[in-house]
């Protein structure tokens, strides 16, 4: 995997005006990438594993990963050592723990209440959240040609909802309003991980980011359970782990930062659809959930209001305020 080191404010050439096909392809890597880890946390919970072990694990497999890339980056590049100064690198460290760690473990959380499937579905609707937030916090401008898009994609998740509320309540709430809330966390680092990687480039952001939530997170673990909390994992819980920290974290963290980097968090929030496909059928196939007729029509509405949101998101990048 090859990092690069230039800042989002080198543009590259579009493949075609006003798209940036490269940056919306990373970013849509990044979303398929990330959808597994439902499916893995779900196989370790039926192990026995806790969502803190679990979430430590993940990461201690991702660390050593981030600290060679860091390092190489480091010692090759005169640049990104010139960008390390004590400001940035605190707010990377900052940035990366509430997009890494806290949103994780709000969605590892989540995770013990409801399916794989709908968890995918309702973390999907964070570009709403990446949307509203910008116009509050961070002076981007109100499109309100999307708001009718994401009332489309909560229509979908209310669907899903209503008919899991009547045939799997039990810690229905509670697992939304987890997910949720990893939902709301994310969309606030997608927005600071911009700004940070203008500063100080993709590569240099998300070891630093990564590798601070995997301290934190490993820290946790250990403080709950202890080392023999990790000795007494089996091969299972091992692979499991290993799944999660490259194919969950490590490989979809520096494609969706690289996209967020060339097309903008917006535009990038608005490229995960692949993510809950790719979930709804490895769990299906894999864990075996239900798929009914409410779960394709929610799951359509939502990826039918994903779809008005890129297409309008790209359309008013074409045309400027």
């Amino acid at each position: 995997m090859t990092l690069s080191l230039e800042k989002s404010t080198s543009p590259a050439p579009p493949a075609a005006p006003g798209l940036d096909l490269l940056g919306y392809g990373l970013a849509m890597g990044g979303a398929a990438l990330f959808s597994t880890k439902g499916i893995f946390i779900k196989l370790a919970y039926g192990e026995g594993i806790s969502t803190e072990t679990l979430l430590a694990l993940r990461m201690l497999v991702a660390l050593p990963a981030y600290l060679v890339i860091l390092a190489m980056l480091l010692r090759r590049s005169n640049a990104a050592r010139a960008a390390l100064r004590p400001k940035a690198l605190l707010a990377s460290i900052g940035v990366g723990i509430l997009g890494y760690y806290l949103s994780s473990y709000l969605d590892f959380s989540g995770l013990n209440f409801v399916t794989a499937q709908y968890e995918r579905l309702v973390l999907f609707t964070y570009p709403f959240f990446v949307l509203i937030f910008g116009v509050w916090f961070f002076g981007d401008r109100m499109n309100w040609r999307l708001v009718p898009a994401m009332a489309v994609s909560y229509a979908g998740l209310l669907v899903i909802f209503g008919w899991s509320l009547a045939m799997q309540p039990q810690g229905l709430v509670a697992g939304t309003g987890l997910v949720l809330a990893a939902a709301v966390t994310f969309a606030f680092y997608q927005h600071l991980a911009r700004r940070q990687i203008v500063r100080i480039g993709t590569g240099l952001f998300t070891c630093i980011g990564m590798s601070a939530a995997a301290l934190v997170a490993i820290g946790q673990g250990l403080a709950l359970s202890g080392p023999a909390g990790f000795f007494a994992l089996g091969p299972l819980g091992w692979f499991y782990g290993l799944a999660l920290g490259i194919l969950g974290t490590v490989l979809p963290s520096f494609l969706m930062n690289a996209g967020i980097a060339r097309i903008g968090a917006r535009a990038t929030s608005s490229t995960a659809a692949f993510g809950p496909v790719a979930t709804i059928v490895l769990a299906v196939i894999v864990l075996g959930e239900d798929f009914t007729l409410f779960h394709a029509v929610g799951t359509a509405l939502v990826l039918w209001g994903s779809w008005l949101f890129a297409r309008r998101e790209r359309q008013g990048q074409r045309t400027g305020p």
